[in-house]
């Protein structure tokens, strides 16, 4: 049996409340973060799709890219997962977040390399807490009964189900999975990456 085809999901549905500011318009040495993370997704995946909320859909920066509008009301990250899923349920699905400034093609290539098609995802260990990483995982076709059910439960959290979920895991990808949450934490990585350009 040959494995399912990868489509990317770049998650930017959340309401950036920490941020005070949509984190997908923030800019990293002269490019949106949005674009930047399109560009590394749409490089690895036969075809991509920004996921967003109904709201979202006429912005000027995600309008002019493929669109995946939840279609389950502000559950965060498993809105657009579920999405995707119901959308194209015989696709896997690489998804990441919008707010990874230091992501790089490397790591997704690794991710999607090491990928177990017989398990429901595959996803590299938090460097922080040594538990999955959601959101930067590639999800398989079995895991959206269980997402659904989940859902169904009231369970929303997408960390949760890869733990309780038959899952290939991954060695921590250094510092590439760390997301900005905060103003002071955006300043500090826009420092970091006009440094290094």
């Amino acid at each position: 049996m040959s494995a399912s085809p990868i489509y990317g999901l770049l998650l930017s549905g959340g309401a950036s409340r920490r941020m005070r500011r949509d984190k997908a318009q923030l800019s990293y040495a002269g490019k949106p973060q949005l674009l930047r993370a399109w560009r590394l997704l749409s490089a690895v995946t036969e075809r991509a799709f920004v996921s967003m909320r109904e709201s979202q859909r006429d912005d000027p920066l995600r309008a002019g890219l493929p669109q995946l509008v939840d279609s389950y009301d502000a559950i965060g990250p498993a809105a657009g997962i579920l999405s995707a899923q119901d959308a194209w349920p015989k696709a896997a699905w690489l998804v990441i977040a919008c707010d990874l400034p230091l992501l790089d093609e490397a790591t997704l290539r690794t991710l999607i390399a090491a990928r177990d098609p017989s398990k429901d995802a595959t996803a590299f260990t938090s460097r922080f807490d040594g538990l999955p990483e959601p959101l930067c995982a590639l999800w398989e076709p079995s895991s959206h009964a269980m997402l659904k059910q989940r859902y169904q439960a009231g369970s929303f959290c997408p960390r949760k189900a890869l733990i309780q979920a038959n899952i290939a895991l991954l060695p921590a990808a250094g510092d590439a999975l760390d997301n900005i949450n905060t103003p002071e934490e955006f300043e500090q990585m826009q420092r970091q990456l006009e440094s290094q350009s």
